[in-house]
């Protein structure tokens, strides 16, 4: 019987190693130079290996650091809006939270649109990053009418997340998503302590309260960290 292609056997190797943790997540792997020598093949050989594994997302390639397993997507579904941190306590891992900014601001042009107010009205934000296991997963900007949730700005969502607050608070009604893909810019790389050139997955929600907009939110995640899922049953 034929042999399997050199850069299957390489290939192989790695998926052993990773799913026999032997190489856990975020493990560094040797370098395509030492793997060419160790199975005496040329480096293209070992990077095509390389590259099959980042393409199924069990690798993922760090500029001048090197190539490291992933860890495993956190994953929340699409078309419900679930607390962060109970979404991460079923994990069975650790949740915890860094407010960046709580205020009162005056609504620009786009926060306006949004949010359905006047410019200039002056509505409530935070900025929060969301970790799990102390790895950033979610950078979350909410805008808030005050309106109809006036004590929203005096919480302490160090100890609660706003999505737990506004559920309580303004019991939910409608959501409206939208889903895209970008590179982010230096501001949201460094509190997702991602690179630039790595992509994230925004997530634009919207909610209302009996048919009141109460808020608005960008929701930022690690493309290599985070995964949204949908299901839908068909009649």
């Amino acid at each position: 019987m034929a042999q399997s292609p050199r850069y299957l056997q390489i290939k192989q190797y790695l998926l052993d190693k990773i799913h026999s943790r032997q190489w856990p997540p975020g493990y560094k792997l040797p370098t395509e130079i030492m793997l060419s020598e160790q199975f005496s093949v040329s480096r293209m050989t070992a990077n095509k290996a390389i590259r099959d594994l980042v393409n199924e997302g069990l690798l993922e390639r760090t500029p001048r650091l090197g190539t490291f397993v992933c860890h495993k997507k956190a994953e929340s579904p699409l078309m419900e809006i679930r607390n962060i941190a109970e979404e991460v306590k079923n994990r069975g891992h650790a949740y915890s939270s860094d407010v960046i900014l709580q205020s009162t601001i005056k609504a620009t042009d786009e926060v306006a649109l949004r949010l359905g107010v006047r410019h200039g009205t002056e509505v409530y934000f935070t900025q929060i990053v969301h970790y799990e296991n102390d790895v950033p997963i979610q950078l979350e900007e909410r805008w808030v009418n005050p309106d109809y949730a006036p004590d929203y700005i005096s919480q302490d969502f160090s100890t609660q997340t706003p999505n737990e607050y506004l559920v309580q608070a303004c019991p939910l009604s409608d959501i409206e998503h939208t889903v895209e893909a970008l590179l982010p810019n230096k501001r949201i790389a460094d509190l997702l302590h991602i690179s630039p050139q790595s992509p994230c997955l925004l997530l634009n929600r919207r909610t209302w309260s009996n048919k009141n907009l109460i808020s608005t939110a960008l929701l930022y995640h690690p493309g290599n960290k985070y995964k949204l899922s949908s299901r839908t049953k068909v009649v």
